[in-house]
């Protein structure tokens, strides 16, 4: 498969020394309301180069760390399955040579084929999701694999008490009774991250941030845009406290940046990626 190559900020080392992988999933197919999450993970690329490689929340620079970014794939545009065959595939290859796997979206159904992946390796695996909508819908206009669906086929490989979603403020009535019975649900906000710790200590974990889980005030360029987001702050506070977890894999997705002509959305997006990639490094 063929792979442009152009890095996140320094992520360019030799894929040999890396501990963790980044990849594009440039798909939007099954988007509901406002397409171009395609473009989301190239203009990352393109972006984070008006951000510095140091954090001072972390005190962690990417200079020290040995990060790969393999770019986007030529992802099967008509088809969600054949897409997500291919983003489980590459997913494969990256947790087979030991390395962490960290993809940018695209849209949020594509988390399913990375997931399908981790769970192959951790089958007692649990996944923390930050996200306006539940994504628990069995079917989206009779689709299985929208994005409107992705925590629902996710559930159906995990299980019951396996999946923490935070911020969630929308989704059809059955989705959030469905949430009641079979995962853990904090609705409008992503107060209580510290309370989960504990309970996946030692866990494999799997981490999701659809962006819309933002206020559109702070990121309007999303396809989904939700009124009663959080802030950056308390998105990045809630995700740093997760640094203890064993995250084997994680994503971030849903960043439609022509609809942000200010491309604030898009530098929101780059810094919180840097903060999710210095997480990472234990």
């Amino acid at each position: 498969m063929q792979i442009e190559r152009k890095a996140f900020i320094s992520c360019d080392c030799e894929y040999e020394k890396a501990k963790t992988v980044i990849f594009g999933a440039p798909f939007d197919s099954t988007t509901s309301f406002r397409p171009g999450t395609r473009f989301g993970c190239s203009a990352i690329r393109a972006e984070s180069f008006g951000i510095e490689t140091y954090s001072p929340y972390q005190d962690k620079d990417l200079l020290d760390y040995d990060i790969f970014d393999a770019g986007d794939p030529e992802l099967c545009i008509g088809s969600v399955e054949t897409a997500l065959e291919q983003i489980e595939k590459i997913a494969d290859e990256i947790l087979a040579d030991g390395k962490r796997p960290v993809m940018l979206g695209g849209e949020h159904s594509v988390t399913l084929g990375a997931v399908r992946s981790v769970y192959k390796k951790y089958k007692d695996l649990y996944i923390i999701q930050f996200d306006a909508h539940a994504d628990l819908r069995d079917d989206y206009l009779g689709v299985k694999n929208s994005h409107a669906c992705v925590m629902r086929r996710c559930h159906e490989l995990v299980g019951d008490g396996h999946i923490y979603q935070f911020g969630i403020r929308s989704g059809e009535r059955e989705e959030f009774r469905f949430a009641e019975k079979h995962t853990k649900m904090h609705k409008f906000d992503v107060d209580g991250v510290e309370n989960i710790l504990d309970e996946l200590k030692g866990k494999k974990v799997y981490l999701t941030i659809d962006m819309d889980v933002l206020d559109p005030s702070a990121f309007p360029g999303t396809g989904t845009p939700e009124a009663g987001g959080v802030t950056f702050n308390e998105l990045l506070g809630a995700v740093l406290k997760l640094k203890d977890l064993d995250i084997a894999g994680a994503d971030l997705n849903e960043l439609s940046p022509h609809y942000d002509q200010s491309g604030v959305s898009t530098a929101t997006a780059c810094k919180l990626l840097r903060e999710v990639l210095l997480m990472l490094e234990n």
